[in-house]
């Protein structure tokens, strides 16, 4: 496919080329990986930039704030707007955000600039509908989850190599580079994907009125999101106070928080598995196993003496369980939604990320204050009670 083909209304059974797939994956984990680049940075920003350890949560919330609302104020265009001219521009906004980001010795244009790179990181929410819109509905839970394994795998490689780039040179290089991989990237999916042109006729803010409307009248959707942001609140809260509970009880080192933090790649191989099961029909079972895989995974943490060689493997495998519960969970919400309506799917998962992201940005905003205030102890108890509201809340299903 050239940039002067146009996806048509309903999808072929060949209309997903492996090369396609594979672009759509890879700018995924690109830009993804946008949002997390900070995460294992948290210490170093915040002396850099004069916040205090209770503030310091902020540098992940802004962007996570800032990711909200792109799902819900751009992520719906997607049913209205070209889609690959729409793709390219919010990665555009981004490298623009990344890029005052690098330049910023101070916490207020930094955190102004987090917020813009979570608005221009919605772009992957726009890939992945566009992904679903290509693939006939016999392999729509394969095709959703192999893009998705390109967003996983953007996700749990940011930490390790923004950890590794910041002890070579400095935090400030992460940013620089993420900025200058963005404008190549808008490059090259505008000269790669099909041009789409969504059939919906009307006006911006009829779209966004729909919103509510959808919410209200799709129990699925709800359902979906709710479970996933029990979950995604405990993994942003893991994996904001991991790094600094290894920083002061293990005494490690930016290098060796960055060796910690590829446990997580494990839980990139959740994402086929997931989409391949919610084809086969065993979604429910799927998602009853990913909560309780991180709700075992912060009970793992209490193995050991804080600081032992025991504790510290605990917390590798709480890492690897929590992150394949999240991962696997967010494709079966994917699949979930994605048959209902091609029409509506981009404004469904603007509704769906939106939600478990604002329990992400409040996950990582209450686990730097808990960990200020109560160490591990307070923090990881908060991250073991979300996902076991999440399995109460399964079994009413």
């Amino acid at each position: 496919m050239t940039m002067n083909a146009t996806i048509e209304t309903a999808p072929e059974p060949d209309a997903v080329p492996q090369r396609l797939t594979f672009v759509l994956a890879a700018a995924c984990g690109m830009v993804a990986a946008n949002i997390y680049y900070a995460q294992p940075l948290i210490a170093p920003i915040s002396a850099a930039l004069g916040l205090s350890h209770a503030a310091a949560g902020l540098i992940v919330t802004m962007t996570q704030i800032g990711y909200g609302v792109g799902l819900l104020f751009i992520v719906p265009l997607g049913d209205l707007v070209e889609n690959r001219a729409l793709i390219c521009s919010v990665i555009m906004l981004g490298a623009a955000a990344l890029l005052a980001a690098a330049f910023s010795t101070h916490a207020l244009p930094f955190l102004a600039a987090a917020l813009f790179i979570g608005i221009g990181s919605v772009a992957v929410q726009i890939i992945i509908p566009y992904a679903a819109h290509l693939a006939p509905e016999a392999i729509r839970g394969r095709v959703v989850g192999n893009v998705s394994t390109g967003l996983m795998l953007g996700i749990m490689l940011a930490r390790p190599v923004s950890s590794f780039v910041t002890a070579a040179s400095s935090w400030h290089a992460v940013f620089f580079a993420s900025a200058a991989l963005m404008i190549v990237l808008a490059t090259v999916l505008w000269m790669t994907l099909p041009r789409r042109k969504p059939v919906a006729r009307m006006h911006y803010g009829t779209l966004l009125l729909s919103m509510p409307h959808l919410v209200r009248t799709t129990p699925l959707l709800r359902r979906r999101a709710l479970y996933q942001a029990s979950l995604f609140g405990c993994f942003t809260l893991f994996w904001t106070v991991a790094p600094l509970q290894l920083a002061g009880a293990f005494g490690f080192s930016q290098r060796g928080i960055a060796l910690f933090a590829l446990a997580g790649v494990a839980g990139v191989f959740a994402a086929p598995i997931a989409g391949r099961l919610a084809d086969r029909g065993h979604s429910r079972i799927a998602t009853l196993v990913a909560m309780l895989l991180a709700a075992l995974g912060f009970l793992a943490t209490y193995i050991g003496a804080p600081g032992s060689m025991l504790n510290l493997a605990c917390l590798v495998v709480a890492a690897i369980a929590i992150d394949i519960g999240v991962q696997g969970n967010v494709v079966l919400g994917f699949r979930a939604i994605f048959v209902l309506g091609h029409e509506q799917r981009s404004r469904l998962n603007g509704l769906y990320m939106a939600t478990f992201f604002a329990a992400g940005a409040a996950g990582s905003a209450v686990g730097a204050w808990a960990f200020a205030q109560g160490g591990w102890t307070l923090a990881s108890a908060i991250g073991l009670a979300l996902p076991v509201a999440g399995l109460l809340y399964a079994v009413t299903e």
